[in-house]
């Protein structure tokens, strides 16, 4: 490579791998990202002497290419993962259940125990539960045919009923998949528990920042792109890309640049109409991915009222509860983390804080009596897409029919659901189609000279 010009259109977790690949291949690469920051949807703000997420993003072992994201980045010492999966499950009035993996047995005999032990269920739910599991194990996530069924019609045709769908299933499907069983794809679903906790025993074993997102993310990837030899502008929203002379123009705010090859790496709406129209003639079904929210309210109270790292909430309007308390910091910083959030996504904010700190007090009785000092909610009304029945169909593949021009986001048809996984595949995706067009392009230089 002869050091081709390429424009990565987007910052987020998809345009930094996409970038980062496509320099180490001998690439100049030019980074153009609307806001202020990297990092995408994974970014941080400030709010009085409070660093804040606008989401509660955790990942799993088995999210391999997102940890090599972090080793690259220099961040993988800030975020912890656990050397064994374990949830704890939180009901009202009864001691907090932990849903854990045995160490001493692989998979799938790893999680009988914690099935068979499975408090929240009765013992016929429970061995319902792992009949459940071992015919899960046996459903392709890439047979586009599960892609067209529901988890939860496969779910009622294999014996679970609604207490065992609400009580276990449902539990890690929303916080996955963003959205409840009936609304989910199967092969999304399947994807995530085999891939997460039913092929390997150790796959679940969840990971969490320790820092902000904005020092895991963005900050890190800004100056180690500029210091491997990448441009970044950000600040800079693109207008329109024009197919020019075998490669294309892109037009900016303040920039316009002639490139090679367009890595296109913005969410789906944005990237319907900034394609240009050859390149994907039927970008107009991209719309059938929609979006689905994620609401978060966040408590900081004068003095601790729980141990608990995180935890899983059942029959209660909190689904999902993080400890981010600073360190060093007084009292605690709670954030209870609401998926699927149709319901409450246009709840006004009192309301529903006042709804989430009943729901934190039944669940921590030191809560009762312990003053608050703030709440606020953040809401992500375009968190991820719509993962239904019927989600592959719509989902793109990184190349299009203009060559050189590509895309990326996980959105994008990586198999995945839509995670920081799923958006560090499509990003390395995205930069092996770009490769390979300039690859032959050089090819071709070369045999007409």
């Amino acid at each position: 490579m002869n050091g081709e010009q390429v424009c990565v259109i987007g910052g987020g977790l998809a345009g930094i791998t996409a970038a980062l690949r496509l320099i180490d291949a001998g690439a100049r690469v030019t980074l153009l990202e609307a806001r202020p920051e990297l990092g995408g949807a994974t970014y941080s703000f400030r709010r009085g002497d409070l660093v804040v997420d606008t989401g509660q993003h955790v990942f799993l072992r088995c999210y391999h290419e997102y940890r090599q994201l972090l080793d690259r980045l220099g961040t993988a010492g800030d975020a912890h993962v656990q050397d064994v999966f374990a949830v704890p499950i939180l009901r009202v009035g009864v001691p907090p259940h932990l849903l854990t993996r045995t160490r001493r047995l692989p998979a799938p005999a790893h999680l009988l125990p914690a099935l068979v032990n499975y408090r929240p269920l009765r013992m016929g739910q429970r061995i319902a539960a792992i009949r459940g599991a071992a015919a899960l194990r046996t459903v392709d996530p890439d047979d586009p045919a599960n892609d067209d069924v529901s988890f939860g019609d496969w779910l009622t045709r294999h014996g679970q009923d609604a207490p065992t769908v609400r009580r276990l299933w449902e539990l890690i499907c929303v916080a996955a998949l963003n959205a409840p069983p009936h609304l989910a794809s199967l092969a999304l679903a399947a994807r995530v528990f085999r891939t997460g906790l039913l092929d390997r025993a150790d796959a679940g074993d969840i990971g969490r920042p320790t820092v902000p997102l904005s020092e895991l993310h963005g900050e890190p990837a800004r100056a180690l792109l500029r210091r491997v030899g990448g441009t970044v502008r950000t600040g800079v929203k693109v207008r329109e890309i024009v197919p020019d002379r075998g490669g294309f123009q892109v037009s900016a705010d303040g920039v316009r640049l002639d490139a090679e090859a367009v890595v296109l790496a913005v969410p789906h709406p944005q990237a319907a109409r900034l394609v240009p129209p050859q390149a994907a003639p039927d970008r107009e079904r991209w719309a059938g991915l929609g979006a689905a929210p994620i609401v978060n309210v966040h408590v900081r109270y004068q003095e601790r009222v729980t141990d608990l790292e995180f935890a899983a909430a059942l029959d209660n309007p909190v689904q999902w509860v993080f400890d981010r308390t600073p360190p060093g910091a007084r009292g605690q910083y709670l954030v209870t983390s609401i998926s699927a959030a149709e319901t409450v996504l246009r709840t006004p904010s009192a309301e529903l804080g006042r709804s989430q700190l009943a729901a934190l007090a039944d669940l921590f009785p030191a809560a009762r009596r312990t003053p608050v000092r703030d709440v606020f909610v953040t809401r992500e009304p375009r968190a991820t897409f719509r993962q239904g029945p019927g989600t592959r169909r719509d989902r793109p593949a990184a190349g299009t029919r203009l060559p050189g021009m590509v895309l990326a986001g996980a959105w994008t048809d990586t198999g995945w659901p839509d995670t920081m996984e799923g958006a560090v595949r499509s990003g390395r995706q995205a930069a092996d189609v770009v490769l390979a067009h300039l690859g032959s392009k050089t090819s071709t230089t070369e045999a007409l000279r």
